[in-house]
């Protein structure tokens, strides 16, 4: 059993806790970049959005707006709804709100039907006048450590290990992770140290979702075994999220040599590990498409082969096809 850590002292101030701390944080590395307007904070009412919501407002960098979405999955969605309006009330925040239809479509997973409708709405209401500068959001070092493990648990690479980043776009709106390194346990005991109440989702402890199994099942494990896993599943994350960022570069470095789309004679001049990384580059970032590791495989001899003029490529990509025009690559999505 590893120790356990040593106590911290109570935060002064909401600007002074771990939520705080580590917002001040993410705004000298990021606030620079932003453009006007207030910060909007995703607010379900647990527990990592209300210390994010307290210590956004405590340290006052700009307005702050609250945006809740309502999913309409559970019983319990209503109340979540009521505890936002008065939270906000007892701040004098403005809240937006908004009701998405979150059920699956056939063949797709509750979780991932919620998280799109919810990403959808969250940026549909920060777009509104007064449009905000950010949505940050709540999600800290243990759901980072889980993102983690669903990608080692499905042989991901550096993409999938680097997990969430800290600040990304969606929907045109740019989105922030301030809490990323921030136990939930840290962030729970100082909104208890400082008589902040707040809600738990009671499908947060539902052992049918991967996710809760691996929070409730599998890293207390793994602490019993190995100590305390979330602080290295973060650092393995931001470790995978460096080296990915340098292979990034190198990829836009090959792109200026094979062009994008790459000329087919320019990419059999690289490596092949450098031909995987420049087309994962540029299927990411032109077409939003990852090839998985047999696709690549698959398609990186028919490369190597194509050598004469009537050499023909084809390769199905996600919901597209790779194919040869002329002497270059081109990604073609189906119709």
């Amino acid at each position: 059993m590893a120790a356990s850590p040593t106590p911290r002292p109570k935060p002064a101030s909401a600007a002074d806790s771990a939520a705080g701390q580590a917002l001040a944080g993410w705004w000298q590395r990021h606030g620079h970049t932003l453009q006007p307007g207030p910060l909007a904070v995703a607010f379900s009412g647990g527990a990592d959005s209300t210390a994010l919501l307290h210590a956004a407002v405590a340290l006052g960098l700009r307005p702050v707006v609250a945006l809740h979405v309502h999913h309409g999955l559970q019983a319990a969605a209503d109340g979540f709804a009521a505890h936002a309006e008065r939270t906000t009330q007892a701040l004098s925040l403005p809240l937006r709100m908004a009701r998405v239809d979150a059920r699956p479509e056939p063949g797709q997973s509750p979780e991932d039907a919620a998280r799109q409708a919810r990403y959808q709405a969250l940026a549909q209401l920060a777009s509104e006048p007064p449009a905000a500068s950010v949505v940050l959001l709540g999600q800290h070092a243990d759901d980072q450590a889980e993102t983690v493990l669903l990608a080692l648990s499905r042989g991901a690479g550096l993409p999938g290990l680097a997990a969430m980043p800290e600040r990304f776009e969606r929907h045109g709106v740019g989105f922030g992770r301030p809490l990323l390194a921030v136990p939930g346990e840290v962030l729970r005991q100082d909104l208890t140290d400082a008589g902040q109440g707040w809600i738990d989702d009671p499908t947060n402890t539902d052992l049918r979702y991967t996710r809760n199994r691996i929070r409730h099942q599998l890293l207390p494990a793994w602490r019993d075994t190995l100590g305390d896993a979330v602080p290295a599943l973060a650092r393995t994350a931001r470790h995978a999220a460096q080296a990915q960022r340098l292979l990034d570069e190198l990829a836009a470095l090959d792109a200026q040599h094979t062009g994008l789309p790459p000329a087919i004679a320019a990419l059999q001049t690289l490596s092949p590990d450098r031909q995987a990384n420049l087309l994962r580059h540029w299927l990411r970032r032109c077409h939003g498409v990852a090839p998985s590791a047999a696709q690549l495989d698959a398609l990186l001899p028919q490369v190597a082969a194509c050598t004469t003029r009537g050499h023909r490529i084809e390769l199905r990509v996600a919901a597209g096809f790779v194919v040869r025009e002329g002497g270059a690559l081109q990604y073609t999505p189906s119709v």
